[in-house]
Parts: structure tokens; sequence; C-alpha cells
């Protein structure tokens, strides 16, 4: 048989791959381009989901799409955006400014500072308009600053990825850059703010990039640079998760959602265009045609409240005249199974259906709801891990910034931000558990009392419920029997 072999190989011949082969592939779209559409899936408009997708249209893939396609009617198919991508961006947003419970500093002067600096920027409402920035853009950063015309407390505002760049060294960051547009008298002005370890530095660009000073736009007409002392900047960015494709910066959490975004789009729209031809037909003859009282005219027919086919009058002999009157089957389950399909590939990694109220059957009890909110914590969980980082970051600068102003140096603060939980058991079920903790011995007093209250009790209260029932298990607090004074037996013996 060797033979045979040596045959065979000398019969097939194999050419090894070319090592130095170029691969040549064409990003389609830009980080700003890529931001731009993030936040056009947010915004949730059709017209502007089409424009963009047809402009923006410069390859095969991009052309398929739903949302790029050019119908070949007049008024072509209806297309309906669901809003899904804003709703998943807000409920993220909302739950996790919900379950944060508070921030805490070191003493309660320190406190009341950071209460007063809070509620002069509405922090609650300002981070939650930072998380969903970050969600659909992909990153953002915190900026400080002083105008002591508007208030005496540091101002805090957040820039979205797209507005902001960030230098770095070695992986440190040096800087942050802020991107501010202005239009004055029909020309085009960009102020670029460097923000760095201790110094802030202005520049006014024009549409050329060249630059131009400060006095051609009355908004930035007194801006002046600054130094202040302290190795620390007036600027932090925020980033959940980190983009594969752009080095340094964050991924929004629509990347590599699109196509099913627009999957559920096409299915939605194709649905209701269904239902609209779906309606009944009326074949008149012509004859029968509704006329125009007026001029005779025969009427069109109207796609909503008027709709027919015409049909030519027979001249047979036993011809009637007659309308009739069609309606085609619509399959809606296989409409509801296709919508069903899209949606999971939309929240798959992201969110539980539940989350967002969709399927969440009235007969699932508690712990089946919890166990559809999985997705939903596995997210949350990253987003609290990085805000425990950012927050305290940013309550620490903004009193470090106060201080500056009022001419003190820059104090050392280490804030504690405290999240609750999410989806967490119901009291019943609390109760059940820590009752057989106790029973079996395996739970102490404390921490029973810790699991069953948490953080909606405070210190004391739980201390003096953890002594209440330390003295009940003692037998501290029940009642003795009752005795009674008997004279002695020898007094007895006397009467």
């Amino acid at each position: 048989m060797g033979w045979f072999k040596n045959m065979v190989m000398k019969m097939l011949r194999i050419n090894p791959a070319v090592e130095n082969r170029v691969i040549t592939i064409t990003e389609p779209f830009s980080y700003g381009t890529n931001v731009l559409r993030n936040r056009l899936w947010y915004r949730g408009d059709p017209s502007e989901l089409d424009q963009f997708h047809k402009q923006a249209a410069a390859d095969a893939v991009s052309r398929s799409r739903f949302w790029a396609a050019v119908p070949s009617a007049d008024l072509g198919i209806r297309k309906i955006h669901t809003g899904l991508p804003a709703l998943i961006a807000d409920k993220l947003s909302d739950i996790v400014i919900a379950d944060m419970d508070s921030i805490e500093l070191q003493t309660e002067a320190v406190n009341v500072t950071w209460e007063e600096i809070a509620e002069d920027n509405d922090f609650p409402e300002l981070l939650g308009g930072a998380i969903t920035d970050a969600l659909v853009a992909g990153d953002g950063a915190f900026k400080l600053t002083v105008d002591t015309a508007i208030t005496p407390y540091p101002i805090i505002e957040f820039y979205s990825g797209d507005q902001v760049e960030y230098k770095r060294q070695r992986g440190r960051l040096q800087e942050v850059v802020f991107y501010t547009d202005y239009r004055q008298r029909d020309k085009d002005y960009r102020l670029v703010e460097t923000f760095g370890r201790g110094y802030i530095k202005y520049q006014l660009l024009d549409a050329y990039g060249k630059e131009v000073p400060l006095t051609m736009v009355p908004e930035t007409a007194e801006l002046a640079d600054v130094t202040y002392s302290g190795d620390w900047i007036m600027a932090l960015p925020l980033m959940f998760f980190k983009s594969p494709k752009w080095k340094g910066r964050g991924k929004s959490i629509f990347e590599g959602k699109a196509d099913s975004f627009d999957a559920l789009d096409e299915v939605v729209s194709q649905w209701l265009d269904a239902i609209r031809s779906g309606r009944v037909q009326k074949y008149i003859p012509e004859d029968l045609i509704p006329r125009n009282p007026d001029t005779g005219a025969t009427m069109r027919p109207n796609p909503f409240d008027n709709q027919f086919i015409k049909v030519g009058s027979t001249l047979a002999e036993d011809a009637k005249s007659q309308i009739s009157m069609i309606q085609p089957q619509i399959l809606y389950e296989a409409f509801v199974e296709s919508y069903a399909s899209a949606l999971d590939m939309c929240l798959q990694g992201i969110v539980s259906p539940a989350t967002l109220g969709i399927d969440l059957k009235k007969t699932d009890n508690a712990e089946a709801q919890r166990e559809k909110e999985k997705a939903t914590l596995y997210t949350r969980g990253k987003l609290v891990e990085r805000l425990n980082e950012v927050i305290p970051q940013v309550v620490a600068t903004a009193l470090m910034v106060f201080d500056t102003l009022n001419g003190r140096a820059a104090g050392l603060y280490e804030p504690s931000v405290k999240f609750g939980e999410y989806a967490s058991p119901s009291f019943d079920s609390v109760v059940e558990t820590v009752g057989k903790a106790r029973t079996f011995g395996v739970m102490s007093i404390e921490r029973a009392v810790e699991e069953m209250y948490g953080d909606t009790w405070t210190d004391e209260e739980k201390a003096e419920e953890v002594a209440r029932l330390k003295a009940e298990s003692s037998g501290m607090l029940t009642d003795e029997p009752g005795t009674r004074d008997d004279p002695p037996d020898d007094e007895l013996d006397d009467e």
C-alpha cells in the first residue's frame, strides 16, 4: 500500500498560505459618528433614524438594514420605532439612583457642607443624567468649575463622550479636554478647556482650527487660565465598559445591538403594515363606485376610511352588479413569535424583560420574578461597582474645590457611598430564612437583626432590638411565679 500512498501525495498538491497577505478593513463609522448613531437610538425619533441610516449607508451591510431601505412605492411601509433603547438606558439609570441610600463623610460639618453643594447642584438628578449619557455615548466626564457670580459653591457639570477627550501617560490620566461649540454672527467657534493637575487652560478656535481671542464670543470673554496648588484635576471621567474599537474610550450599552434594534423595528413595522393591508377589501363594480356629489367624478380610494378596488361591469344576461367584500388572514402568531425573538436579541446580556414590565406573568411568585431579574442584577452590579469608585472621587473633588475657593488648603476627604439591594426578597421570606438559621443555631442575634432590618433601622434601634431579644432569651423579662407570705409553722402551733 506504500506505493498507493505515495501516488496520492504526488497527485494532491497543497500550497501553504501566504503569510504576508494584506487584508484591509474599513470601519463604517468614526467615533463621533458612532456616538451620534447611539444618541439617535436613544432620542428615538423615526425620522432622524431614517435620515441618518440613509446618509450613512456606505457599504452593502448598511444599505441592507431596514432603516436604510428605500421603498419603491410613493408612501412605502410605515417605519415604526419601538423606543426600546431609551427605555433600557433610562430604566437602568433609575434603578441605580433609586438604590443609592446615602453619601457619608468623616465629620458632621463636612457632611453639612457636601449636602449644601449637592442641593445647589441637584446632585441626584445630575448623577442620573450622567449615568444615562455614559450608557448611551460610552463615557463622559464631570467638570467642576467656579462662578461666584452665580453661586458660592462649586458647579458640577457632566459632558458626554463626544465633547470630551482624555490624555493619558502610561495609563495614568494627565488631562481632560472639554469641547463646547458656540455660534456668533454666523460663525462657528469651539471652546477648548484643558483641565490638568493644578491648572485649567482655555482656547477658542474658529471653524478652521485657528486660535482666536476669547473675546470673540461673549460667553467666553471673561475666561482666564487658572492655576491652583495640589496634584489633582478638577475633572473626573465616567466609564462603565471599555470599547474594543477605540483605545481609552468607553463602550455604549447599545454597542453590538444596532442590528437587533433594527430587526425589532422591522418586525413591528411589518406587523402594523400587515394589519393595515389586512382590512376588508371591497370589490365594487364601476357603475357602483361612489361619486363626488358636486362634480360627479368617481371618488379615489383611501387606505383608511374608504378603501375599495374597482372591477369592470359585466354585460352577461344574468349578471348582477354587487359589492364583494374579502378580508385576508393575518398570521398573528408568527408576528408575535418574531417579535419575541427580536426582543430577546435586543435585551440579551443587558436587562431582563421583567425589569421593563414585558411578559411578566401575573401567576409568577416573588421567587420566579427575582429569577427573571438576574440579567438586570448583573448589569446593575457593574454600574454600582464603578459608581462606588467615581462618586466618592466627585464628592472629594467638590469639597477640595470649595476649600480652594475659600482660600484654604485642599483637605483630604474619604467619602463613602452606600447602595441598597435591588429585587430583594420580601419580608416574609427574610423572616422565614432568618428564623430557620436561628433555629439551627448558625446565626447570631446581631446578624439576624441586621439581616432583618438592614438600612431601614438606625444603629440605635437595632441595638435596642438586640438587647431586648437577648433579655427575652435569658428569661429576664418573663414574669416570676407568685409567692404567698405564710407564717412559719411554729407561729401556727402557738395559735
